[in-house]
């Protein structure tokens, strides 16, 4: 099974349909306007009302040891099409920052129903994340080296599993630290580590044959540890961003339109201890990395020098730019209860508003816990050492959760927001893959 197989074709031929790339290489997605000054449940969509759980048997997932997987059932034929309009409409900037802690009252997100299934990984997992074309698409990665391809069925009452693909490294046999989805939804890029002399970077091409997938980069600009965060900057030219435990920030560029990437190191000096996030702003050519040594530095790739900088209490594990005000970005940190720190990048030392939770079941903060932003901008979702989701409102003048979901029977890893449907995706300690209806 290939990418190609899951979008429109003439051909039920597995070869004859690659997906095509986009004109337009910037990538994410945005909501309409309209949509901000409603709650996020209000998707038009008139078939959210109350219903009985589904059945996880609904949706069959094939056994591991099956690689063919098959054809799967076509549910949407316009989804390459939706994609390219959610890459149309990205470009659009939304002001949000006058939106920031003006509500007393948070904006509740109705949860309707979940199902869960397994996710067919043997141990823990580490990723999960949404294809920004075919959105029907999404993968896991695990500790088992496995990078799992999945397809939405039935509006999100379940998934099936498109194939497995082993992506150890070839000397150490690590697993994938971080994966990223190419902003064409053809191929993922995921990072490893600098030591033993490994490769660090794998390329995952889903328009391949199985056992010609993955090919692993000759270059090792490194020099040492865990590649902690990889992430495609939404600009014209296509390339990608890692930030390891070296201090070192990467860029990456594109070559001559296939599997060949041309590392550039952006600095390594800015940080003193290990670059945990990186993720690049669309107003300009800036690459905001997050470090363990409390430091957000924001580099201007055109000036070659760091045009923002900023230390806060506590070390940073991630950074997550908003998906419609291109000023806003949010930071992970190690604070207990402010866990969470909303900053415009136009503003120097101070940040917009700070939230976070009360872990019941751990004092420390995981770097495994990530966060994800709604389409429209205005909810995070984060996971947490306790089994539940965590939803915040910039608009709720409240540190504290506008609510909060159990949706697991472990640690919750990240709950991620489906671009065009009304509905959450997460990953769990529990080894099971939750969708859940809002």
């Amino acid at each position: 099974m290939t990418v190609a197989d899951t979008g429109p074709k003439a051909s039920p031929s597995r070869h004859d349909s690659p997906v095509k790339a986009r004109g337009d290489r910037s990538h994410g997605t945005i909501a309409s306007p309209s949509r901000y000054d409603s709650p996020v449940k209000a998707r038009g969509d008139k078939s959210h009302g109350p219903k009985a759980s589904p059945s996880r048997h609904d949706s069959p997932v094939k056994e591991r040891g099956d690689r063919s997987h098959g054809t799967p059932r076509s549910e949407d034929a316009k989804s390459q099409v939706v994609g390219a309009k959610r890459k149309l409409e990205c470009k659009e900037h939304i002001e949000l920052t006058s939106k920031v802690r003006s509500s007393s009252s948070p904006t509740m997100i109705q949860s309707y129903a979940s199902t869960h299934i397994s996710s067919q990984h043997k141990r823990k997992l580490r990723s999960l994340t949404i294809c920004p074309v075919i959105d029907k698409l999404f993968i896991t990665s695990a500790l088992d080296g496995m990078v799992n391809l999945w397809q939405i069925q039935a509006k999100g009452s379940g998934a099936t599993l498109l194939s497995s693909t082993e992506c150890l490294s070839p000397k150490q046999r690590r697993w994938p630290e971080d994966i990223a989805w190419h902003p064409e939804g053809n191929r993922l890029v995921a990072v490893y580590s600098a030591d033993g002399g490994d490769n660090q970077i794998s390329v995952l091409n889903l328009n391949k044959s199985q056992r010609a997938r993955v090919s692993f980069l000759e270059e090792k600009p490194h020099i040492k540890g865990i590649i902690n965060s990889v992430a495609f900057i939404p600009w014209d030219d296509t390339c990608f961003m890692t930030g390891g435990s070296d201090h070192a920030v990467i860029s990456w560029n594109e070559k001559d339109g296939g599997d060949v990437w041309k590392p550039k190191t952006l600095h390594r000096n800015l940080h003193s201890s290990a670059v945990m996030g990186v993720a690049g702003m669309r107003h300009k050519q800036m690459v905001v990395s997050a470090g363990a040594d409390k430091r957000i530095i924001g580099y201007d790739v055109l000036a070659g020098r760091a045009d923002y900088k900023h230390q806060i209490d506590s070390k940073c594990m991630s950074v997550l730019p908003n998906p419609c005000d291109y000023h806003l970005f949010m930071v992970q940190t190690g604070t207990p209860e402010r866990q969470l720190r909303l900053f415009d990048i136009r503003l120097r030392n101070s940040e917009l508003h700070a939230f976070g939770w009360k872990q019941e079941s751990s004092e420390s903060q995981s770097a495994l816990i990530n966060q994800a932003w709604s389409p429209d901008g205005l909810y995070l979702t984060s996971g947490s050492a306790d089994p539940m989701i965590h939803v915040f409102d910039i608009r709720y003048n409240s540190h504290k959760p506008s609510q909060s979901v159990k949706a697991h029977h472990k640690r919750v890893f990240k709950a991620e927001w489906h671009p065009t449907l009304p509905l959450l995706v997460s990953i769990s300690s529990d080894l099971n893959i939750g969708l859940h209806k809002i």
